[in-house]
């Protein structure tokens, strides 16, 4: 197995640096263009979801690739789509309208994207008060598990879940999950939650690895904080490789969001620079700030989440 590679508990192997493709502002070819420099460059782990509206120009873009045939192929890269909200009632035809959009046979993760069900019509972001179903999980899981069996994925996971919530999980799963895919940076490290997956054979995969800048609720906090710009004046490296290497060095895989060619080959980049321990001890001493708090699934009376202290199990 490549060292930019790591095996999941489900047998495949997952690269550790992953292109993610959410992005409200940018319309499909921009989207296509990017896919595209992505692959040029080395990238072979592509992040998507239903909710992103990224599917269908991630889809065509690789179809494009593959039917070159001159940089990839199918099996050359490793495709993630993740299951709405709203889609809890019947993952298998969420999943298969994912692949209709995508142009694929399968893809190789499926991710409850978070521990959340709302009616079948809330196909938005932001939920409204009678949007929401009573969560379960075990019929949900139930379902994920029937898209594996039905070759419709190589493997199947969650996203946002707490520590409690995989626990939880992995208590009455046939399947366990293979990957946790939560926001994780060097101001909000994880620590317990990576435990718990550690223990449990769970691969965490760290969404925000530079702590979100660009989006409406992300910082440059990480990037511009005095100890990671410090430690990338001692490497010769940037802050954002900084932050990047980190999460490596933790054994989680990190998706990268930048349609900048310069940055996407800067994050590239990232897997090749080396932290000594001092300089991971010097980052594990940070201030924690979680930057993806989750009030939008809080803030309603028909939520089952009354807190994010509820929605993160007391993890914030």
């Amino acid at each position: 197995m490549r060292s930019d590679q790591v095996r999941l508990n489900c047998g495949i192997t997952i690269p550790m640096v992953g292109f993610g493709t959410y992005s409200y502002q940018n319309d499909r070819k921009t989207t296509e263009e990017a896919v595209h420099m992505a692959l040029k460059m080395g990238y072979r782990h592509f992040d998507t979801a239903k909710i992103y509206g990224s599917e269908a120009a991630l889809g065509n873009a690789l179809k494009e690739a593959f039917d070159n045939g001159s940089v990839v192929d199918r099996e050359d890269v490793f495709i993630t789509s993740k299951l709405w909200s709203a889609d809890h009632h019947d993952p298998v035809s969420a999943l298969t309208n994912t692949l209709k959009k995508l142009g694929m046979e399968y893809v190789d993760m499926y991710l409850v994207h978070w521990p959340v069900k709302l009616k079948p019509w809330a196909s938005y972001p932001v939920p409204n008060e009678e949007d929401y179903e009573k969560l379960d999980l075990e019929s949900t899981w139930a379902a994920m598990e029937k898209c594996l069996d039905l070759g419709l994925c190589r493997g199947i996971g969650v996203s946002n879940f707490s520590s409690k919530k995989i626990q939880h999980l992995v208590d009455f799963a046939s399947v366990p999950p293979a990957i946790n895919q939560v926001e994780m940076h060097p101001m909000w490290r994880q620590e317990k939650l990576r435990e718990i997956c550690e223990d449990h054979k769970v691969h965490v995969s760290a969404y925000s690895p530079l702590g979100g800048p660009g989006n409406a609720w992300g910082s440059t906090a990480v990037v511009e904080h005095p100890v990671i710009q410090s430690i990338a004046r001692k490497h010769r490296a940037t802050p954002a490789q900084v932050a990047l290497k980190w999460g490596l060095s933790k054994g989680s895989s990190v998706i990268v969001k930048s349609f900048n060619g310069e940055r996407m080959k800067e994050n590239k980049a990232a897997f090749d620079i080396t932290l000594d321990t001092v300089d991971i001890k010097e980052i594990d001493k940070l201030e924690e700030w979680k930057l993806m708090r989750g009030e939008f699934l809080c803030n309603h009376t028909t939520s089952p989440y009354k807190s994010i202290q509820q929605l993160w199990d007391g993890e914030i």
